[in-house]
């Protein structure tokens, strides 16, 4: 996986890992194509444009890990998130395209996809 970061082509848009933690309203890091996942911002999502995809098929967090091509841009408002007392920048989504359901780890440990474990992992 990190070896395909530097082939990706480069462009308008972002790469997104959904990030689902049961306590947490974030929605998961963010980076600029060709960017390694250590500059990935942790974002809440704006979605009244657009729903999440979990959220459009009312299946909240079936997306978790999934890698997306992500179209939008950052508003560049910061949101308050109450359960991690975080501020996180605001993504608006104006289209969202699965590129792998199982992409390879960002994290450290396979615990920190699991979405009742509460420690809110950075990518490596």
């Amino acid at each position: 996986m990190l070896a395909a970061i530097p082939n990706e082509a480069p462009g308008n848009y972002y790469i997104g890992r959904r990030f689902y933690k049961e306590e947490y309203k974030f929605w998961g890091y963010v980076r600029s194509p060709r960017q390694p996942w250590t500059t990935a911002k942790m974002v809440m999502l704006n979605e009244n444009r657009m729903l999440a995809p979990d959220r459009a098929k009312w299946r909240i967090g079936s997306d978790n890990g999934y890698e997306y091509k992500l179209q939008g841009y950052f508003s560049g408002d910061t949101v308050y998130e109450p359960a991690s007392n975080g501020f996180y920048p605001e993504f608006v989504p104006t289209g969202m395209e699965v590129v792998n359901t199982a992409p390879g780890a960002i994290f450290r440990t396979r615990e920190a996809l699991n979405p009742k474990y509460r420690q809110i992992a950075q990518p490596y």
